[in-house]
Formats: C-alpha cells, structure tokens, sequence
C-alpha cells in the first residue's frame, strides 16, 4: 500500500509550499501584530490569538523572496499558518493559502539543486503538479534550535 502524505498548500512569492498537516493547528486571516524591538530581522513581530502570544515569521524576510502584488481576492486568502514546532506554537506569514492535497509518498522526488529562493535543506522535497512544482517544506527544519531558543523568548 501506498503511503500518503496530507498537505497545507499555500503561495509564497511565485512559488506553491506544502506543509505536513499535522504541523498545522489552524490558519487566520491578517490581523494586527505588534512588532518587538531587537527581535531577528524575520520576525515581523508578535500576534495574540485568544490570549495566547504568538511570534509571527516572515518567510519572505527569511528566505529573501519578492513579495508578488496581490488582488483583492488574493488579500482574504493571506494570513498566518499557525505552526506547532517542537511544542511552541509559531505564524508563518503566507501570501495566500491554497488547499489542502493528498500526495503519495513516491511521488516525492528529491529537491532540484537550483530553487528559487529557499535553501534546499529546508525543502523534504519536490511534487510535480500539472501547473509546477509544490514545494514540500520542513517546518522543523526552517529554523535551527539557537533560532527558536531566540524567538520563544520573545513571547515573554
């Protein structure tokens, strides 16, 4: 049988990244974040939601990646992914979500050596879709130990 894989898809810059599902404890719409002095030039800053502090990641500040212009409809599609790495809950700011798809694991083939932008050891893999590429990222891969120790402690 077959192993299949669960993923978010969402658009960032020009490019379609999947997420594993079961690192994703929900997505919501932009809302206010309140930028921390001092904190990595990624973090666009802190976000509450239900009274919980959330560090909000820029992966286009992260990965050097051009913000592509949205439309109106693009805009109620954009928000956070909100991740859960290793216990700590963290928003990933996405240009737009897109859906959720079920790949096979064979399907997945190993990244090509020149993607745009994101470094190949962030990436678990390549799916070939009829419209590219989809981008396998791995969350728990984006960010190394030293950078989370930093971005929990501007929750406090």
């Amino acid at each position: 049988m077959a192993e299949q894989k669960q993923l978010v898809t969402f658009q960032l810059g020009e490019e379609l990244y999947g997420i594993n599902i079961m690192d994703v404890k929900e997505i919501v719409r932009v809302q206010g974040i309140r930028a921390i002095p001092n904190a990595p030039v990624y973090v666009e800053g802190i976000f509450n939601l239900r009274s919980e502090i959330i560090p909000i990641i820029n992966l286009h500040k992260r990965f050097h990646l051009k913000k592509v212009l949205n439309s109106e409809e693009d805009e109620l599609l954009s928000g956070f992914i909100i991740l859960d790495i290793e216990g700590m809950k963290l928003g990933v700011i996405i240009d737009r979500v897109s859906r959720v798809v079920t790949i096979e694991k064979e399907d997945v083939q190993p990244p090509p050596q020149m993607l745009t932008g994101i470094g190949a050891e962030y990436i678990q893999g390549v799916v070939r879709q009829e419209s590219g590429y989809l981008i396998i990222l791995d969350i728990r891969d984006l960010f190394n130990p030293k950078e989370l120790q930093k971005i929990s402690e501007l929750r406090r």
